[in-house]
């Protein structure tokens, strides 16, 4: 093996390795706020989508439509939209021309939720100066590009 090959091996230098970390780290540091809020994080991110489209919905705000968004599949989604519905926060029905879609509503407990979620976010991001806003915003546009030429 050349020193190439075994730097390359090196976990520190790891892409994969380094995302899972900060995803792991991000995760930690919404806890306290998704505690407060009552949510796991993938339940947190499932209401973002849900808060989105009470502003925008798409044509068809369905199961499959929420699992494309964040990129989940159904058997993850169906088990977390579920106790969604239990927590009184989230509607499912089944569409009446096609038993096996699901379309998803936000409750008036669900639309009440976001404005508790403002005040919290806001505290997470004072944790960070400008300068790291402005830095985070760089990243976010990087990662974005990543996801596109992966995902594409």
């Amino acid at each position: 093996m050349t020193a190439f090959d075994t730097a390359g091996l090196q976990l520190d230098n790891q892409l994969c390795f380094k995302l899972y970390a900060a995803s792991r780290a991000v995760i930690r540091a919404y806890k306290p706020m998704l505690d407060a809020l009552g949510l796991t994080y993938p339940q947190y991110l499932a209401m973002l989508v849900l808060w989105e489209w009470q502003e925008r919905a798409p044509e068809q705000p369905t199961l499959k439509a929420l699992g494309q968004r964040l990129q989940l599949d159904s058997g993850t989604l169906t088990p977390l939209l579920k106790r969604l519905e239990q927590m009184g926060l989230v509607q499912r029905r089944r569409a009446q021309a096609d038993e096996r879609e699901v379309h998803l509503a936000l409750s008036a407990a669900g639309v009440a939720l976001q404005a508790q979620v403002t005040p919290l976010k806001a505290q997470l991001l004072c944790q960070f100066g400008d300068q790291d806003l402005l830095e985070l915003q760089g990243l976010r546009r990087s990662l974005d590009r990543l996801l596109a030429r992966l995902s594409g």
